[in-house]
């Protein structure tokens, strides 16, 4: 494993504790600054304000060379985590969050670049896969290990904890990762000319849906896996590790199929899979084992069809890689958003605590049957392509 993919892998470990973290320790944080529940629930939303905002921040950056793209990015990660350390007071702490959030977007969008510059030949996926392992890793370990640091010491020490990796994946890249030169400037209306196809939509809407129909379920684990299942409260830690570790198995191999297969079918298989292992979780809601089995396949989908995606962008945003990267970090955020929020309606309507596993049904459908479309799109073609390379005298012969 290259040292450089490593390098922007410790940069997504951070994001993912930034991220998730928050909501296993809200209840401290809350308790720490003086805000009821309610109030400190817009730290959360704070940081995907960030996301959305900060994805935009590469197109005036289009200019620079991509190796000081990802320093600029990793010291925005040490900076507004730091700051949520430091903050003495709610507003400080908002503020905090949504500079901490700004980076989140942008890292991945310019960092699939990065990663597609530095694999080798046929490796693209893989490579991807690594950066993005970073954030399933911070799932399985870097998640349940800052909301032990907040039970037992302070929730600052894990804000320190997300500034300290940004550091070092500061120093990571500065050490590891090469020079690498700026994307061919196309102007400003040139970073949006790739959202004139179709390609781009489908892949947006694959990762959009094909994310909600899992979290619609995950949002409401713990309280699906207490009350609903019959595991303790002290158990959901390592539950949630194995959720994350399905999402770390989820990523690898979807990387590994994608660059042998087209990355487009690939996910679309995943997407189409969650049609039938939601509706298996709501139905096995009440039993240990198969509850804990589903849970492991749904979130490797998760992060099965996320990383993928997030390769295959940059080969259709040709002109505005960095912007089309990044704007798979945004449909995964609202899609995160929107999913928790028709999750909720749906308990709040007396359908049930494991009733959001239903609801993700459709999601999964709309979003295999855009993956699929993209995979038909390219491989359509991928045959006229061909066709138009052998001669005219020839083709009628050929049979396609």
């Amino acid at each position: 494993m290259k040292r450089s993919l490593v390098a922007l892998a410790f940069g997504t470990f951070a994001l993912g504790i930034a991220e998730f973290g928050m909501m296993g320790i809200l209840s401290e944080v809350a308790d720490g600054i003086g805000v009821d529940i309610a109030k400190a629930g817009h730290l959360i939303a704070a940081y995907s304000l960030g996301v959305a905002i900060g994805s935009t921040l590469l197109i005036p950056l289009r200019k620079m060379p991509l190796r000081r793209v990802m320093l600029l990015l990793a010291a925005t990660i040490f900076i507004g985590n730091l700051g949520a350390a430091l903050s003495p007071n709610f507003t400080t702490l908002l503020c905090a969050r949504f500079l901490s959030g700004l980076p989140h977007g942008a890292y991945f969008g310019a960092g699939a670049i990065v990663c597609s510059r530095l694999a080798d030949k046929g490796h693209g996926a893989q490579a991807v896969a690594v950066m993005v392992g970073g954030m399933t890793v911070a799932n399985v370990f870097g998640v349940p290990l800052a909301t032990w640091v907040s039970d037992t010491f302070n929730w600052r020490i894990a804000f320190g904890g997300v500034s300290l990796f940004g550091l070092i994946s500061f120093l990571s890249i500065k050490a590891w990762v090469p020079c690498i030169k700026p994307l061919p400037d196309t102007g400003l209306k040139g970073q949006f000319r790739f959202l004139r196809a179709r390609a781009p939509w489908l892949i947006y809407a694959g990762v959009f849906f094909g994310q909600a129909s899992v979290y619609c379920w995950f949002s409401y684990i713990n309280p699906v896996m207490t009350d609903v299942t019959g595991f303790s409260t002290s158990q959901m830690t390592w539950i949630m590790m194995l959720a994350g570790t399905g999402m770390v198995a989820g990523n690898a191999l979807a990387g590994k199929l994608s660059d042998r297969y087209q990355a487009a079918l690939v996910t679309g298989l995943i997407a189409a899979s969650l049609v039938v292992i939601m509706p298996l979780l709501y139905l096995c809601s009440t039993m240990k084992l198969p509850s804990l089995l589903l849970m492991f396949l749904a979130t490797g989908g998760l992060f099965g069809i996320g990383g993928p995606l997030q390769y295959l962008i940059v080969k259709y945003a040709k002109g505005g890689e960095m912007l089309g990267g990044a704007g798979i970090q945004i449909a995964f955020n609202v899609s995160n958003a929107m999913s928790a929020a028709i999750g909720g309606g749906a308990i709040h309507h007396g359908l049930g605590l494991a009733s959001p596993a239903l609801v993700g049904v459709p999601f999964a459908a709309i979003g295999a049957t855009a993956l699929f479309l993209l995979y038909r799109l390219s491989h359509t073609s991928h045959i006229k392509m061909a066709h138009s390379n052998i001669p005219v005298f020839m083709r009628k012969y050929c049979k396609f």
